[in-house]
């Protein structure tokens, strides 16, 4: 049996409509995002717990519509006038709640973006109503959007996106590896790419293949941790 060599390769990371990987968790998510011409007022809020893929669908997104994508950390520092009609993706806009600066950037943005014929996503981990919003004006205007939501990954999806990490790191494992670490990770997208990463850190680190041993030895240390 070939030895596999393990070296310290770049992660090649690709967020492409190609890498998004369908399943029940997030099809009626996807196709409402790739019919956004058909948006009501042009806006979409996408909910989902963190790790569910809301990143990704936010890329998929920008690169239909050649989109802005903007954390909310930066809004109250942002220009929004330059960005007066164009397509605009704004990540963890619940984030903005009780933050007074931010909160009118969001307002001006979204009144900016709409006016001049632009479109606009927001992400968040919940519905607007939950945000608990202080400005009654961008309160209204983010209750009054329509809305789509990413549910919790599914084995199916975490299996395939195990395969895409370990290719994104020149990886090479076996079917068995992934069919063992699906059932036993977190469901969440975030929980998968961090598992992997640290297999990676730790393989190179100890000069060995990615295996499965090696990956029941990592996840009972997080079993010891979380005890």
């Amino acid at each position: 049996m070939a030895h596999q060599l393990t070296f310290d390769l770049p992660v090649r990371t690709s967020r492409d409509r190609g890498d998004f990987f369908i399943a029940d968790s997030n099809a009626v998510a996807l196709a409402a995002v790739e019919r956004w011409k058909d948006w009501p007022s042009a806006k979409m809020v996408l909910t989902g717990p963190d790790g569910s893929g809301k990143s990704h669908l936010v890329e998929v997104w920008a690169t239909l519509t050649g989109a802005e994508i903007v954390p909310a950390g930066t809004l109250a520092t942002l220009d929004t006038a330059a960005l007066a009609g164009r397509s605009v993706a704004v990540e963890d806009a619940d984030r903005v709640a009780g933050q007074p600066e931010a909160e009118a950037a969001l307002f001006h943005l979204h009144n900016l973006v709409l006016a001049e014929g632009g479109s606009l996503l927001l992400t968040s981990r919940a519905a607007p109503t939950r945000w608990g919003l202080d400005l009654p004006d961008l309160a209204s205007r983010m209750e009054g959007t329509s809305m789509v939501a990413l549910e919790t990954p599914d084995e199916a999806l975490i299996s395939a996106v195990l395969v895409k990490l370990f290719d994104d790191r020149q990886i090479a494992v076996s079917p068995n590896l992934v069919a063992y670490l699906a059932p036993r990770l977190p469901r969440s997208l975030a929980a998968a790419r961090d598992f992997v990463a640290r297999l990676d850190d730790v393989a190179l680190a100890e000069k060995r293949d990615v295996t499965r041993a090696l990956a029941a030895r990592l996840l009972d240390k997080d079993a010891g941790a979380g005890a």
